[in-house]
């Protein structure tokens, strides 16, 4: 390896030190619906974006508060039970990606059908010190 890559590499493992990741996999809606709930908390700081999600009508904000709550458990448990709420973390970033999708038929008039595609996504967040 080279030393400009070793220290880039070096870089990002210290960078990845104070970060905390939580993961969401085949969360039955659509990526859509979840991008724009997604949207409200990124770059936020963590309790403003649990109160966000917590106080959301939308139905993704019920798997985004869980997951929200699940990085900050994670990172609390990665520095050794440091208290999360003088640590001014923040939601760094939050991807929606798409994830496997159920294709169904529903029957349509004179012997036709029509495909309905009932998507999923997954999520990433990561959170960080400001």
């Amino acid at each position: 390896m080279g030393a400009r890559k070793r220290n880039s590499s070096e870089k990002i493992k210290e960078a990845r030190k104070t970060q905390a990741i939580a993961k969401l996999n085949s969360c039955p809606t659509s990526p859509r619906k979840m991008r724009l709930v997604a949207d409200l908390v990124r770059g936020e700081d963590v309790y403003k974006a649990l109160n966000i999600l917590k106080f959301s009508p939308k139905h993704a904000s019920r798997n985004l508060e869980k997951l929200l709550l699940s990085a900050i458990n994670n990172w609390e448990q990665k520095n050794d039970g440091e208290d999360a709420t003088s640590a001014n973390l923040v939601v760094k970033s939050i991807n929606v990606d798409s994830a496997r999708m159920l294709k169904r038929i529903q029957a349509a008039p004179q012997g036709r059908a029509h495909r309905i595609r009932k998507r999923s996504n997954h999520v990433t967040l990561i959170i960080d010190k400001a």
